[in-house]
């Protein structure tokens, strides 16, 4: 059977903009769209071309890529050619070599957010269009409302899609703008507009998140026959967000009927990327990675339970949809209170710890889960602390240096503006090979453009480090969690450390105390630790 061509249109640069708190510089374009070219897109939207200085001075240094690159706009304005109108010049200046313009198609917006009659938006579809043809773009429209527009008045729904195609568009995108219409009704209405001589393939899919129901309303429109799909990486967009090509792009590689009926231009090579690229988008945007995301969330692929884990022992598809290879994701068998030996022992494993069956270190080991669990500890979240905790349990763990004393200062005062600041100050003492080394380290609080206490005391620890310094050289903390819990006898306070180094790897460390200073302490150490474990040769 000959495979059909599905077409992946990616927006994270125009509609992911729109994500509350999410505001893309112009290198930061640069880096993204490099990105998704390596992901193997075949569209990539870069913004609108002369709505702000910075998507204008994107268009004027995109990086060369094998996608399609996009400049996004509005169909001209009522009362003026599409020569004479500057808003539509703007993208078509832009000089990319495809245009997606997005007009009205529902009546009410039409009559009362244009003000125009609805030949007068015909019109204005058909000369934008043309337009843009004309100029030697491929042209795209976003049909903008559509599916409330179609329940509003099918027909003249559909005669704007025509108008678009008449005038020369390769594609006509049908926009749930709104995020409100269910999987069942998009599939409906995309088999409808098919069945009224709108060919599947040049129809395209935008949904929203806004029912949590993007993926599916999307996955819907393709069985209907719709055959390219918009959407954004880690499901940016405004409000909810929109379809999330991160979970888009698996399900049509891996899953039937889509990965017998359809070709995406994505390679296996590029699917086994897509983790790194999706926690690469997140590093940029300065966002914690969501644990929860499908096919590349740090728990997409994390066994718990005990008979979980045991039978993924024995095969791992036993509790996995999928090989978390494919994109380039991992297992891991979390510890918590409800582990068994069979979890514990496939856990050390994966650290490269071998245990026979019959050790009775795992028992002693399980118990300490417990005991340390019951205390306020959660190596469910903390696989770098487990990992040493085990090590100790096991008497292998390396013993690099050891922390003589440290302490935290914190001043209020006011800075050369005249304003008050949090001024932390850190130090530690490491005694290593019988050498004591005192660091001092500063930090301010947000005002002063720097953080406070742990922030001073991560410094301190990794200022000198002796012999190990070069190791933890590209070490750096990029999340911290604070919780308070009771541990049982008393209020205690957790701290959960995510660390990542310079070659991907991201680790979490936890720590528990009364202070949170010596929680947070507590929690550097092993992620200090963990990483000279990984990469020296002790």
């Amino acid at each position: 059977m000959t495979r059909e061509r599905l077409y992946l249109f990616d927006t994270t640069l125009r509609d992911g903009q729109q994500t509350q708190g999410v505001q893309f510089s112009q290198s930061e374009k640069l880096q993204i769209a490099e990105m998704l070219d390596d992901l193997g897109v075949d569209y990539i939207e870069g913004g609108w071309p002369g709505a702000n200085p910075t998507d204008s001075a994107f268009f004027d240094s995109r990086p060369q890529t094998r996608a399609t690159f996009t400049a996004f706009g509005m169909t001209k304005r009522a009362g003026r050619s599409a020569e004479n109108d500057n808003v539509l010049a703007e993208v078509i200046n832009a000089g990319t070599p495809a245009v997606c313009l997005v007009g009205k198609c529902h009546v009410f917006h039409v009559e009362t957010a244009l003000g125009i009659s609805r030949e007068e938006n015909l019109e204005n579809i058909r000369a934008s269009i043309a337009h843009l043809v004309a100029n030697g773009r491929e042209a795209l429209f976003d049909a903008e409302h559509f599916f409330d527009g179609y329940l509003a008045d099918p027909d003249y729904a559909i005669a704007c899609l025509n108008a678009a195609l008449e005038a020369g568009a390769r594609w006509v995108v049908l926009c749930d703008t709104n995020g409100g219409t269910l999987p069942a009704e998009v599939g409906r209405i995309t088999a409808q507009v098919i069945a009224a001589g709108v060919p599947g393939a040049r129809l395209g899919i935008h949904t929203h998140d806004d029912t949590e129901n993007a993926v599916a309303n999307t996955l819907a429109a393709i069985d209907a026959g719709a055959r390219q799909i918009q959407g954004t990486l880690n499901g940016l967009g405004e409000r909810c967000g929109n379809a999330n090509l991160t979970t888009l792009i698996p399900t049509l590689l891996l899953k039937e009927p889509y990965r017998s009926r359809f070709d995406t231009g994505v390679s296996a090579a590029q699917l086994a990327g897509l983790t790194r690229i999706s926690r690469k988008l997140d590093d940029i945007l300065n966002r914690v990675p969501k644990r929860s995301a499908p096919y590349v969330g740090g728990s997409a692929f994390a066994h718990k339970a005990g008979l979980h884990a045991s039978a993924i022992l024995k095969d791992p598809a036993t509790y996995e949809h999928i090989d978390p290879a494919a994109v380039g994701n991992a297992r891991i068998v979390p510890m918590s209170n409800q582990a068994g030996q069979s979890n514990l022992r496939r856990r050390l494993a994966e650290a490269g710890l071998s245990v026979k069956k019959d050790d009775p270190a795992l028992g002693r080991i399980l118990e300490r889960v417990k005991t340390r669990e019951a205390e306020g500890y959660s190596y469910d979240t903390a696989q770098a602390s487990f990992e040493l905790m085990a090590r100790d349990e096991l008497g292998r763990l390396p013993r690099f240096f050891e922390v003589k004393r440290y302490k935290v200062t914190v001043e209020r005062r006011k800075n050369k503006h005249n304003k008050m600041v949090s001024l932390s100050e850190a130090v530690v003492v490491v005694k290593i090979g019988g050498e004591k080394k005192l660091s001092v380290s500063e930090s301010m609080d947000a005002a002063g453009g720097d953080r406070g206490p742990v922030n001073a005391l991560a410094k301190a620890l990794a200022k000198d480090l002796g012999p190990y310094q070069a190791i933890i050289d590209d070490m750096r903390l990029v999340d911290f969690k604070v919780r308070i819990t009771d541990g049982g006898t008393e209020a205690v306070t957790r701290v959960i450390i995510d660390s990542e180094d310079g070659q991907g790897r991201r680790w979490s460390t936890v720590g528990v105390s009364a202070n949170i200073v010596d929680a947070s302490f507590e929690a550097l150490l092993d992620a200090v630790t963990w990483k000279l474990i990984r990469d020296s040769a002790a």
